[in-house]
């Protein structure tokens, strides 16, 4: 057993990933976990887990400059035998870790330097050169690291390539946080869970309702990342169809979903979300509803393979809309689609069976080592010796 140390300057303290699945699932193993957050609520104890605050960051560029730094120093001061770092900002940090002996993983969430490419604020030639400076970043980071974990096998298989310590450790479900509602009679919404931003296809799902034939409400569930979008959203003419809950703990997502006829991941078709595995897709099936999707292979081979849900051109509110009527029209069919979705995810698709590569990785992590993990790596030699 070992003392892990997560450490994220850019995410919540609650996050699904980090805290409810990983943190939760290591201290279950045995191990002795901490999280080190820069959100500032304070220091806490939560699930037998301490929670460390380095205090919020006013912007991006302080969150980059300094509370990286401070998320860092906190994490050294726990003295722990593993280091698992949560934010590409954090790869300094992670090889001031590595050249003081401690043991460094990364978890690469996201692929950054496609994600960087999309980004609405940058320039096509200042992406280009921002991804580009990362990739060297990246490289010259992980090679020194003691393992990455990556979030989908894409992302996997580019990294594998940098550190051959490199497993895929999807985001599913927790198949406990989701239960399947036993009425059989008509349901009267669908939702729509996550952060709420146009290339999520905001605007183009609140067009759809507007065309909606059947008396159906769209049940909005998160926090707009542009709160201009909002403004601008709630003068559409399909906005009296909305409901604008906010941002939900999981229990409220859970029961948004298990009251709703359908979820909706109408993603629009960047670079960064073709491949991606959205994990309310999968919660939505863990919730057995049927899933209107973007028409992405990677997407539709999951959806329509498992034959749980519609996939749908997300430019088109008019597809958008058809989809959402034909589910209303065929509640008894749309049970079907739920239930095989929900069927795929407890076989497949759930977080179960990863927290199990989770705890493998770890354990071989952890396993003593009279040579090298990184071939000519002296240091590492010299470190591993010592230790």
């Amino acid at each position: 057993m070992a003392r892990i140390v997560h450490l994220s300057s850019a995410h919540p303290r609650s996050d699904t990933r980090i805290f409810v699945k990983q943190c939760r699932s290591l201290a279950s193993q045995g191990h002795e976990v901490s999280l080190v957050v820069a959100d500032g609520l304070g220091d806490a104890y939560v699930d037998g887990i301490p929670i460390t605050d380095v205090g919020r960051s006013r912007g991006r560029r302080e969150r980059m400059l300094r509370s990286t730094w401070r998320v860092g120093r906190a994490a050294m001061a726990l003295d722990a035998d593993v280091y698992q770092l949560h934010d590409p900002e954090l790869l300094p940090v992670g090889l001031r870790l590595r050249f003081a002996g401690r043991k460094v993983v990364f978890d690469a969430h996201e692929d950054v330097p496609t994600q960087l490419l999309d980004k609405p604020y940058l320039s096509p030639f200042g992406a280009r050169l921002l991804a580009a400076s990362y990739g060297l970043l990246e490289k010259a980071a992980l090679r020194r690291f003691d393992g990455v974990l990556a979030a989908t096998a894409l992302i996997r298989d580019r990294l594998s390539r940098i550190h051959p310590r490199t497993i895929e450790v999807n985001n599913f479900p927790c198949t406990e946080e989701f239960c399947v509602a036993s009425d059989t009679g008509p349901r009267e919404h669908f939702c729509y869970v996550g952060s709420i931003s146009a290339i999520r296809g905001v605007r183009e799902l609140v067009k759809a309702c507007a065309l909606l034939r059947a008396p159906a409400r769209l049940s909005l569930a998160g926090s707009f990342a542009e709160p201009e979008l909002e403004a601008e959203v709630a003068r559409y003419p399909g906005w009296n169809r909305v409901d604008a809950l906010g941002h939900l703990d999981r229990q409220g997502v859970a029961a948004v979903m298990s009251g709703a006829f359908a979820g909706l991941v109408t993603l629009l078709p960047t670079a960064s979300y073709r491949d991606a595995l959205p994990v309310k897709m999968f919660e939505y099936m863990a919730a057995g509803i049927p899933v209107i999707a973007s028409d992405f292979p990677l997407w539709r081979n999951i959806v329509e393979g498992n034959r749980c849900g519609l996939c749908v051109d997300p430019h088109d509110p008019a597809a958008i809309a058809a989809a959402i009527d034909f589910l209303a029209d065929k509640p008894a069919l749309a049970r079907e689609m739920g239930a095989r979705g929900r069927r795929a995810v407890l076989e497949r698709y759930n977080w179960e069976n990863e927290a199990g590569k989770l705890a493998a990785f770890y354990t071989d992590l952890l396993a003593p080592r009279t040579f090298p993990e990184h071939p000519g790596d002296k240091d590492s030699f010299i470190t591993h010796s010592i230790r």
